[in-house]
């Protein structure tokens, strides 16, 4: 490839990063600039016909708009819960747990999201737990931050294990069940020593720089309890990896760990002896005859109703994706794109929303109110999604193109593999992470390199399911700093523009997340 094909193949990345985290400018500005840059260049230098340039832009338009309904439902549920009161309910009910914000994180962050990445995934965990954290006191930029931190170890399980059951197996056809349950024990068993530190981690993230006064010592001391949290889900998911498969690890392991945290957060177990960070309102709740049980209500049907549809076992899963609506042949091209809309996560979150208002017995303004509140919060996000998800589908269908190329991505995997096969076990898990920073999504990141990590672990003579495990976990940690679940976790916070301040700091725990993976493959399997 000539030099500047390979620019050309890696300016929707640089440009991403120059833009939004150098030049710190807002998404919405960010992203459009960075799609019509980067379909310039596909045109000029891929030489992308343009139809297929077109048709990746509205293959691109239809998916972001499944996102924008995903938000949307979000934010409605959380300004229903909010106007009714539930939400003040709710947190006054964490002081009967914990009044300790840090416990609170570990709760709702890393366990209550690891279950919703287990039931649902594509961005569900952050959108739910981030305003958790906001109404609970956090402020709204440690909120998304750290709630897309938690959002990393159960992504490997996450949807009902569609990372492994879709995005492994149809990314490296032929492998057997034997096998793909052979890359999840491996991935999990790596994960039991690497993400069991991430509840630290945000401990410490959250007290150095989020919490007044900003303190190291103040997260480090709460060390046994969080190392006991990230124990506490990656023990049990590992079990239910070896004993049913990849489909319920996340979902098994996060009901565990909550059952286990809680209990220990209650009766104190292995905190340290002073309470900090104390997050008990002196203000009596806005509905005081509201139950905790029925202010959480909601959320548990969602919870429910996303397990329940998601089940390959269980009639629900068929019979709302039987309602579909389909584009064949985009514009004369290749490309094919699907919507179920029943099937959506933002549907369930709509239909409960609704529901809530009589199920929390709220003044018959308030639907009205907060579909109003939501619509004003979504705006901003609407023009970086409907930029950024275009670009994201320019660059992984980049492979039909008139200079005889790759894919972009492929591109610059094939690049590095030239130089670095003999090393590529250390770069397989990097590899993963890119593919979630472009394609959003941890499942398209291992069906876009899957083949490609085989091939290389095979020329570098290395255990391809190894390899493969690595991929999964860097999969995993792109979810950290992948554009569109920052953008989406941002917007339901109402921290639009702030996006590349998110990536700042979630770019370290990604790294740490990739280089523990590394170090903990070559120690337990070299």
């Amino acid at each position: 490839m000539t030099l500047w094909q390979i620019l050309t193949a890696a300016m929707p990345l640089l440009s991403v990063f120059i833009l939004l985290v150098l030049c710190r400018l807002p998404a919405k500005q960010a992203m459009p600039l960075s799609l019509l840059l980067s379909a310039l260049l596909a045109y000029s230098v891929w030489q992308m016909p343009l139809q297929q340039l077109s048709a990746a832009v509205l293959e691109g338009l239809v998916i972001a708009a499944t996102i924008i309904w995903i938000i949307f439902g979000a934010i409605l549920l959380l300004n229903v819960l909010k106007r009714s009161g539930a939400l003040e309910v709710i947190k006054q009910g964490f002081g009967q747990i914990s009044s300790d914000k840090r416990v609170q994180l570990i709760i709702i962050a890393w366990l209550f999201g690891s279950f919703l990445e287990g039931a649902a995934g594509f961005g569900t965990p952050a959108a739910i737990a981030a305003p958790l954290l906001v109404a609970l006191g956090f402020p709204p930029l440690a909120a998304v931050v750290l709630a897309l931190i938690a959002d990393s170890s159960a992504v490997s399980f996450g949807a009902v294990g569609t990372p492994v059951l879709v995005g492994i197996a149809q990314g490296v056809p032929g492998t057997s069940s034997s096998e793909l349950q052979q890359i999840a024990l491996i991935a999990i068993s790596i994960d039991i020593m690497v993400a069991s530190w991430l509840p630290l981690l945000m401990c410490v993230l959250y007290t150095r720089f989020f919490s007044t006064p900003a303190s190291w010592r103040a997260g480090f001391v709460m060390a046994p309890f969080a190392l006991f949290s990230g124990l506490a889900f990656t023990v049990p998911a590992y079990w239910v990896a070896w004993a049913f498969g990849p489909e319920f690890p996340s979902v098994l392991g996060a009901l565990v760990g909550l059952a286990l945290v809680c209990t220990a957060a209650k009766y104190r177990f292995l905190l340290p002896g002073t309470l900090a960070n104390s997050s008990l309102s002196t203000e009596p709740s806005i509905a005081p005859t509201l139950s905790l049980w029925r202010a959480w209500l909601p959320y548990l049907m969602v919870a429910l109703l996303l397990v329940l549809s998601r089940v390959p076992a269980l009639p629900f899963k068929s019979g709302l994706q039987q309602v579909s609506w389909q584009w064949q042949g985009i514009i004369g091209s290749s490309l094919n794109v699907s919507v179920a809309p029943l099937y959506l996560p933002g549907t369930i979150f709509v239909v409960i929303a609704i529901l809530a208002c009589f199920m929390l017995a709220a003044p018959r303004q308030t639907l009205r109110h907060a579909f109003k509140d939501s619509y004003k919060m979504l705006l901003p996000s609407v023009i970086a999604l409907a930029a950024a998800v275009p670009m994201v589908r320019i660059f992984l269908h980049s492979d039909l193109n008139d200079a005889g190329l790759p894919a972009m991505p492929m591109a610059l995997a094939q690049l590095a593999a030239g130089s670095l096969a003999e090393s590529w076990l250390w770069l397989a898990p990097f590899v993963g992470a890119l593919g979630s920073f472009i394609a959003g999504s941890a499942t398209f990141s291992n069906l876009m390199f899957g083949s490609f990590q085989h091939a290389m672990a095979v020329e570098a003579d290395v255990n391809s399911q190894l390899v493969l495990a690595l991929q999964m976990l860097g999969a995993n940690a792109g979810n950290m700093i992948c554009v569109v679940n920052v953008v989406a976790a941002a917007s339901v916070v109402n921290l639009n523009g702030r996006e590349g301040e998110i990536i700042r700091y979630t770019l370290w725990p990604m790294l740490f997340y990739c280089f523990g993976a590394v170090l903990v493959a070559n120690w337990l399997f070299n």
